[in-house]
């Protein structure tokens, strides 16, 4: 069936949009719910209207919503149950007690409907987004530990500072000073030489003592 949104649906469409749709999808929840209505010539007639109005709502419920995105982006939520050896839970972690630690650590009223994750069955890092408005969905963690159990906390590597090598400054005027004692030390091998040499003549010269 083909249906126009009357409202913003998150993954199907915004307000103002025709699409084609299954019939029980369109029957049993969209239309009940004022989502959509058949798209007929006469509801065509009004897609301007729809789109319009819609925006306004659109851009007002963001800027309401905004702070509670911003608040609940990348925040961790963690959760103590039973677990057999393999990692199943004894049960799960549905989207309302999501809801609840939510309202409960940042005072955010989020319905349980709202909340979209795969379903928490096992310990483990899993990832749920909170559908707040259409354009505004952050993402939170959810980490499930065995009851008894302290969960590891993993740090952020520490920065690695690279030191610059010191840059040695020589003046102009000491070069020719640096450049004569090199000299100097170029020809020492050859005085070393020189004096060795003339050694065993001194030696030689000396009279026998009597």
């Amino acid at each position: 069936m083909k249906v126009l949104l009357i409202k913003d649906v998150y993954k199907l469409g915004r307000a103002g949009e025709i699409k084609r749709v299954a019939d029980g999808y369109g029957r049993n929840f969209l239309l009940p719910q004022g989502l959509a209505v058949l798209a007929t010539a006469a509801a065509l007639k009004k897609v301007e209207s729809i789109k319009a109005e819609a925006a306004v709502q659109r851009q007002t419920l963001n800027k309401e919503m905004g702070g509670v995105a911003e608040l609940l982006a990348g925040k961790v939520f963690t959760f103590a149950t039973k677990a057999g050896e393999t990692g199943k839970l004894y049960g799960s972690i549905t989207t309302q007690m999501v809801a609840d630690a939510i309202k409960a650590k940042h005072g955010v009223e989020v319905d349980r409907h709202q909340i979209e994750v795969a379903p928490i069955r096992t310990l483990g890092e899993h990832k749920a987004h909170i559908r707040l408005t259409v354009d505004l969905v952050p993402e939170v963690t959810v980490i499930v530990h065995r009851e008894g159990e302290k969960r590891a906390v993993v740090s952020e590597p520490a920065a690695v500072v690279v030191e610059e090598p010191t840059a040695v400054i020589v003046e102009e005027d000491a070069i020719p000073v640096v450049e004569e004692a090199a000299a100097v030390v170029e020809e020492a091998p050859a005085v070393v030489e020189e004096a060795a040499a003339e050694a065993p003549a001194a030696e030689s010269s000396e009279e026998p003592s009597a």
